[in-house]
C-alpha cells in the first residue's frame, strides 16, 4: 500500500549524490518517486547512478546551485526527460569551510551563502514556476541545529542554516496560499562527508555520543525518513515548522552545567 501517497511522483533533491542527501535519495526511490539528483560532482553523480538498478526513476543532472542559468537548466531537462514538472523539491547542496570569524575570507564567506541560503531560494523560485499544481506540493529544506546554536570556527556556516530557517518561513508565507507546504528538517549530529573527520578518533566520537540522550550518532535513513515524510501528502497541514532530527541533542544543555546532586536541592 502507499501509505505516503509518493508513488511515480516527480522530486528534485540537491546534493544529492552522497552523504545526507545521497541517503534522502535513497528514502524517496523506496517510496516510489522518480527523483532528479542535482549535485555538482559529476563523479559522485555517475556512482550513484552506478548504485541503482531502475534508472527509469533516477536523473542525475550535474548543476551548481549559485548559477541562475544552471538552475534553470536543470528544471527544463527534467522537464523534457519526464514530460511534467516536480512536486517536490528537497533542497540540500552545502558547503562549509572551517575558519574563525575574525579571520574568514568574505569571498569564501560569499561562496556559502550564494550555495547554502541562495542555492535554496534559486530552486524554489524555480520550483514555484515550473511545479506541477495539479499534485500537493512541498519543499523540504534541510537546516541544521546550527541555525539556532552557533558553531565556532565553521565560517558562515551557522549563519548560513540560520538564514535558511527564516527563508522558509517566508516561503510558509508567500507560497501556502498557492498550495506548496514548506517545512525544514534540522539535523543533529550525523557522519556524512562534511562531518567525517570529526568522527575519525574513536574517543571524539564516544565524547559525542554522550552528550546525546539516546547515546549514538543518528543514522542517515533516520534523517531521511523525517524528509521523506514533510514531503508526503500525510503531512499536508504541517506547513511552515522545523522537525528536529537529533536524537534529544538540543535539550542537552542544561547537563553540561556542573551540579551537585543528593546535597538537599
Amino acid at each position: 500500500m502507499d501509505w505516503l501517497q509518493l508513488d511515480q511522483r516527480i522530486c528534485i533533491v540537491t546534493g544529492g549524490a552522497k552523504g545526507l542527501g545521497a541517503g534522502i535519495v535513497q528514502a524517496l526511490l523506496t517510496s516510489g518517486c522518480r527523483v532528479a539528483v542535482l549535485d555538482h560532482d559529476s563523479d559522485a553523480l555517475a556512482q550513484l547512478a552506478a548504485t541503482h538498478a531502475d534508472a527509469l526513476r533516477l536523473l542525475p543532472i550535474r548543476a551548481d546551485v549559485s548559477s541562475p542559468a544552471a538552475v534553470e537548466a536543470a528544471f527544463q531537462t527534467l522537464q523534457q526527460h519526464w514530460g511534467a514538472g516536480p512536486s517536490v523539491l528537497v533542497n540540500n547542496a552545502a558547503i562549509t569551510s572551517a575558519a574563525p570569524l575574525a579571520e574568514l575570507d568574505p569571498a569564501v564567506w560569499e561562496r556559502q551563502l550564494q550555495i547554502n541560503l541562495g542555492g535554496y531560494l534559486r530552486m524554489g523560485q524555480a520550483f514555484y514556476r515550473h511545479s506541477d499544481a495539479s499534485l500537493p506540493r512541498a519543499i523540504v529544506n534541510i537546516a541544521s541545529i546550527s541555525a539556532q546554536n552557533a558553531q565556532p570556527l565553521s565560517g558562515g556556516y551557522s549563519m548560513s542554516k540560520a538564514g535558511i530557517r527564516m527563508l522558509t518561513a517566508q516561503m510558509c508565507l508567500e507560497w501556502g496560499p498557492a498550495g506548496i507546504r514548506c517545512n525544514t528538517v534540522s539535523p543533529g549530529l550525523f557522519v556524512t562527508p562534511l562531518s567525517e573527520r570529526f568522527y575519525r578518533n574513536p574517543d571524539d566520537r564516544a565524547r559525542r555520543e554522550q552528550v546525546v540522550p539516546l547515546r549514538r550518532i543518528g543514522q542517515i535513513d533516520e534523517l531521511a525518513q523525517a524528509v521523506v515524510f514533510l514531503a508526503s501528502p500525510r503531512a499536508s497541514y504541517i506547513h511552515g515548522a522545523d522537525l528536529v532530527v537529533d536524537g534529544g541533542f538540543s535539550h542537552s544543555l542544561m547537563t553540561h552545567i556542573p551540579r551537585a546532586y543528593g546535597q538537599g536541592e
